[in-house]
């Protein structure tokens, strides 16, 4: 369990108003759970220190970011009556991003082990999203991303992370993930972490780099404003476990050999693809179910686009801009004995 320390809003520094659109690659994903990531910290510390001078330099180094992430400290508004008026992310003067400050008695090790463990009690370092909130304007206005810091007393933190998929995917909340590090490590020197970035690393806004123009983003548009709009919860309980399996380098070398033994036409042969096969036959193995071997299983991925587009957009570009890809083979093929 963890007990709830202090919860605040940390406001970036003064800066004028913004309002960024969303576009087909983001609306799509409204109505999706909150993206949950958990960052574990080995870090031995006491109590009075992690209250008295970690905090207010995570706080005040947290600011410092989001003056370069302003769409973070802001709001989805999501419109209620107007046909016509799409959602938009606005930042406005007083906006801020909900951080909770916790101290928790479970066992740091048992956690970051690789192990099987309950997989529901890692929820509670992971901030729920604050609720939906209805304004007079008749839009809804909804937090996009929720900070927990978690203290281990004597044996280290954790950092926990929800944010609302529209805002951005898996790449663009990193990036952010990254620069609160390195300002945080600069001791709030923002001079200092902007010397080390180029200008092509810091956060775009800019929607015009993805061009539509049949306009997907209304007709997705159209469909998902028929969707009731619902705040977010926890899916608990999940009776699930969760663990780590580590594939070593000459555990990969070995799976690549395989393949190239089978396949010797073959050009290259990526880490992933013979990590992703290597997981997807344990997976459906693993099942336990009689299925007829002609039946197709399926495996799906996310693919960052950034670099696929023609032309290719920014890896800085902050937002979504996701496909992704899918690979089918019949059930007998994947788990035949002679087949990897």
């Amino acid at each position: 369990m963890a007990t709830l320390l202090e919860t605040c809003g940390v406001i970036p520094p003064p800066a004028a108003e913004l309002t960024v659109p969303l576009t087909f690659f983001d609306i799509c994903w409204i109505h999706f759970h909150p993206i949950r990531c958990l960052l574990f910290y080995d870090y031995p510390c006491s109590k009075p220190y992690v209250l008295d001078t970690l905090v207010p330099k995570l706080k005040e180094s947290l600011s410092l970011t989001l003056k370069h992430y302003l769409p973070l400290a802001g709001n989805l508004l999501y419109p209620l009556n107007t046909d016509d008026e799409k959602p938009i992310f606005r930042y406005i003067a007083g906006n801020s991003v909900s951080l909770k400050i916790a101290e928790s008695s479970n066992d740091f090790d048992e956690l970051v082990g690789n192990h099987a463990r309950d997989a529901d009690q890692f929820y509670d370092f992971i901030p729920e999203m604050p609720p939906v909130k209805l304004d007079e304007q008749n839009y809804k206005i909804v937090p996009v991303i929720a900070l927990q810091v978690t203290l281990f007393p004597g044996r280290g933190i954790s950092i926990g992370f929800s944010n609302h998929h529209s805002i951005g995917d898996a790449s663009s909340i990193v990036r952010f993930i990254r620069a609160w590090a390195e300002i945080s490590k600069f001791g709030g020197d923002t001079d200092e972490f902007l010397t080390k970035q180029s200008e092509s690393s810091l956060p775009i806004f800019d929607r015009s780099v993805i061009k539509d123009p049949i306009g997907i983003d209304s007709i997705y548009w159209k469909i998902i404003r028929e969707i009731p709009l619902k705040s977010s919860s926890f899916p608990l309980p999940t009776n699930r476990v969760r663990a780590t399996f580590i594939l070593h380098q000459a555990n990969i070398k070995k799976l690549k050999d395989l393949v190239l033994d089978k396949k010797p036409g073959l050009v290259q042969v990526s880490p992933f693809v013979v990590t992703a096969s290597y997981v997807w036959t344990c997976f459906v193995k693993s099942d336990g179910k009689l299925v007829d071997g002609d039946v197709l299983e399926f495996f799906g991925f996310p693919v960052d686009l950034r670099a696929r587009i023609d032309p290719p957009m920014p890896e800085s570009y902050f937002g979504n801009c996701l496909g992704y890809g899918m690979a089918k083979i019949e059930h007998k093929q994947l788990v035949g004995e002679k087949d990897l």
